[in-house]
């Protein structure tokens, strides 16, 4: 189950192997990586959770591009980088342990036969093998990054479908935040002075989600953080996954080099706590 542009970007690992690729960098680059829905593969003892190939193809099996534009962008920066070698259909990392997504049963109109009868002991084993050690490995890099005296700034990185119900998005990419906005703000404005580009605020969808990745790694721990949406018609080959990186490359290193309260730690709460 690989993607169509993996051939230019090393293999990704197995699931059977670890459910968390590891790109080792320098922390003191100010960057730390994370990529939830990085990869469509499905451990070996779960076939293919009874879908045919085509739909694990789709974005409901994993987030078009985004592996390919982690792994340029970590190479550019030098940067430390954690993506998923398993696929969101099989357990959703970007959802905390009590959030009803967690484990799709149905999702975008395609019934998932390997999880329409998933029970408690089922989701408690996929959260034990995949979800809790990717974020494990998210929180150990954080704290080796501090313990050498760099505190990162995180940005995910994540991609939507162009169509979505029938209505078409108009937006090029967007930017993900909570309450946090210090690294969210400086990079819609950036987006905002490509004038070839329309960037969504919190669009397509709102960053306030209670115990999601940025929930958890960012504003739990007062890091500064940011969530980036790349349409994925966008980033669907090589040449656009090249295209984008370069244009977020310049722009990421002005927001860290101008931004030195992106180092600190500094808490904001989340609007998802005020309801």
């Amino acid at each position: 189950m690989t993607s169509p542009i993996s051939a230019a970007f090393p293999p990704s690992p197995s699931p059977d192997e670890t459910p968390v690729e590891i790109v080792p960098g320098d922390p003191a680059c100010g960057l730390l990586l994370l990529c939830d829905h990085a990869s469509n593969a499905l451990p070996a003892r779960y076939g293919s959770l009874g879908l045919p190939e085509r739909e694990l193809q789709r974005h409901i099996g994993f987030d078009i591009g985004v592996r390919g534009l982690t792994l340029r962008l970590a190479r550019a920066f030098g940067a430390p980088a954690l993506l998923t070698t398993f696929s969101r259909l099989l357990i959703d990392p970007n959802r905390g342990e009590d959030d009803p997504t967690l484990v799709m049963r149905l999702s975008d109109g395609a019934i998932v036969p390997g999880n329409a009868h998933h029970d408690a002991a089922e989701r408690e084993a996929r959260l034990a093998a995949y979800h809790r050690p990717y974020h494990a490995a998210v929180s150990s890099a954080i704290d080796a990054a501090q313990a050498a005296g760099h505190r990162p700034a995180i940005l995910s990185i994540h991609s939507f479908t162009p169509v979505w119900k029938g209505v078409s998005r108009p937006w090029h990419a967007g930017v993900l935040w909570d309450r946090d906005p210090r690294f969210a703000v400086p990079l819609i404005e950036a987006l905002r002075q490509e004038r070839d580009l329309v960037t969504g605020d919190n669009e397509p969808y709102d960053g306030a989600l209670k115990n999601d990745c940025m929930y958890r790694h960012g504003t739990s721990r007062g890091i500064a953080h940011a969530l980036i949406e790349v349409r994925q018609d966008l980033i669907g080959d090589e040449a656009g996954i090249d295209a984008w990186a370069a244009r977020l490359e310049p722009m990421l290193r002005r927001i860290i080099a101008n931004s030195p309260a992106l180092r600190e730690i500094r808490h904001y709460g989340s609007r998802s706590d005020d309801a």
